[in-house]
């Protein structure tokens, strides 16, 4: 989990994650300098996270959800859907307009469970930083042809063909052709 949320698209993912936050750090009893020393991020990006200024990594939403005793689906979501059958938020933007990952869904694993929805545009790429051990991912091409780097191996992956792999490791899904880039993406640990 990795790249940036950025908070120019307020209709996007960090319209939630700034009072998802707050109401989640104040239920877990833990002030912003808590959080800070629980999670490893400072509490100036924990306190411009929650008024909405901050652009921040995935996985240091995922950080933050942890150091909380949340999951990181609960940070993304809209507080007023009731069930994580039906999430629907993009939480990534890249260079190009037609690059976004959407997180459709998440279900109970031994941790957890997210279905993305992701578009690359022609040239875009997103660069991971490694997972924990425990974390993979399964992505299927729905359209187009994904590259997918892992430390440092590239393998391409047309419409139709998938994989799946651990996430301890860096990685990164790079759109090296002129049409659009779409994929399922399942992360699961």
């Amino acid at each position: 989990m990795s790249n940036i949320l950025h908070s120019q698209d307020r209709a996007d993912v960090l319209a939630h994650v700034s009072g998802n936050l707050r109401r989640l750090r104040l239920a877990s009893g833990l002030s912003q300098t808590a959080l800070a020393d629980a999670s490893g991020i400072s509490r100036r990006m924990i306190a411009a996270v929650e008024s909405g200024d901050a652009n921040i990594s995935l996985s240091s939403l995922d950080k933050l959800a942890t150091a909380m005793g949340v999951d990181f689906v609960e940070l993304v979501r809209d507080p007023s859907r009731e069930t994580r059958a039906e999430i629907n938020e993009v939480t990534w933007r890249g260079s190009q307009p037609a690059s976004a990952a959407m997180l459709l869904c998440s279900a109970p694993a031994s941790r957890e469970t997210q279905m993305w929805l992701w578009t690359l545009g022609p040239g875009d790429s997103y660069v991971a930083e490694p997972d924990p051990e425990g974390w993979h991912e399964m992505l299927f091409v729905v359209e187009g042809a994904l590259r997918l780097i892992q430390s440092g191996e590239a393998q391409d992956y047309a419409t139709g063909e998938f994989v799946t792999y651990s996430t301890a490791q860096h990685y990164s899904y790079c759109n090296v052709g002129k049409k659009i880039v779409r994929f399922v993406r399942n992360v699961v640990s």
